[in-house]
């Protein structure tokens, strides 16, 4: 179990007060709105603010559960991401023993080689053992029907949801001179940036947007939205030094990367939902969709963060 020390539980103390402050501000909005007319935005606000409290609440308990628990935790949001990414790409009755391998092998061993911090063979299990054996696999089935697109997919698959996102919870086992035993305020300080980079891009671009960054792809991602959203992030990631090994600066440079990469994250799964014409991933979360919905743009930043933690800071 986790060891809650000062800084970690004014970490949370402030996670749950903002979710407090968003939920009276959410109820005063529906009570506003009630006298008037329903509003969509205002449901949709609400909606999330409720789920953000089941996520919150489902993630800290992983957290104070310790590595094992932030593994599975992770493993679980791999396992249900992949999921959904499977359902919208064209497969083969004889891509099964594949995929099957893909939820039930190759991911449980990814995450086990994460729980026993073999860095090693983490780093190239999937991108190099996992990539060869699949079309080796798909070829001795015989089917060689979209061949090149089937294999593609379902590696771009297990790469996003498996690998990439992997990189959040190898966050603990790396060794940070000065820092033994806190690992779980970075992965804590990469979750919070991320996430209140989406919450925050979202909220400026319904207040000030008026400029569409790529119109044809994601008409509600602004560049009003864009800058604020990231500046607000950076400022956050900034206060929020004193859980990292960082210096304000150096946190303001790390949060300025997850932010962007983040944001890039987000405008692949929107170009990957627009061209499998759907909204959302799923359903799983009220107010935000599918598992990938939420999680796309951590995907996206946590092997930024992991490498560049790494390289600078062991």
């Amino acid at each position: 179990m986790t060891k809650i020390d000062h800084d970690l539980m004014l970490l949370l103390g402030g996670l749950f007060g903002i979710l407090v402050i968003a939920s009276v501000i959410g109820g005063g909005l529906a009570l506003w709105s009630s006298r008037e007319k329903s509003n969509a935005t205002i449901d949709n606000l609400n909606a999330r603010i409720r789920s953000w409290w089941m996520m919150c609440i489902v993630c800290v308990i992983a957290v104070i559960a310790g590595p094992v628990g932030a593994v599975i935790l992770f493993a679980v949001m791999s396992f249900l991401a992949l999921r959904e990414f499977i359902t919208l790409i064209p497969t083969h009755r004889s891509d099964h023993g594949v995929l099957f391998c893909c939820f039930f092998v190759f991911m449980p061993v990814q995450y086990a080689l994460i729980g026993g911090q073999w860095y090693g063979l983490f780093s190239v299990f999937i991108p190099v053992y996992v990539f060869l054996f699949l079309p080796a696999c798909i070829a001795l089935a015989g089917d060689t029907t979209h061949f090149l697109e089937r294999t593609a997919k379902i590696q771009w698959g297990m790469l996003l949801t498996v690998f990439a996102l992997s990189h959040a919870p190898a966050l603990l086992m790396l060794d940070i001179p000065e820092y033994k035993d806190q690992n779980i305020k970075l992965l804590l300080f990469l979750m919070i940036v991320v996430q209140m980079s989406d919450v925050l891009q979202y909220v400026f671009g319904k207040l000030f947007g008026k400029h569409p960054i790529v119109p044809k792809l994601s008409p509600n991602k602004t560049v009003e939205g864009f800058v604020g959203g990231v500046v607000a992030s950076v400022l956050l990631g900034i206060s929020l030094f004193w859980v990292t090994p960082f210096s304000p600066w150096e946190a303001g440079l790390m949060s300025l990367a997850m932010t962007l990469m983040g944001f890039i994250g987000g405008l692949c799964m929107s170009a990957m939902k627009r061209d499998s014409g759907v909204k959302d991933f799923g359903g799983i979360i009220g107010g935000h969709g599918g598992m990938l919905d939420r999680i796309d743009s951590l995907c996206f930043a946590a092997p930024i963060f992991f490498h560049l933690t790494r390289y600078f800071y062991t």
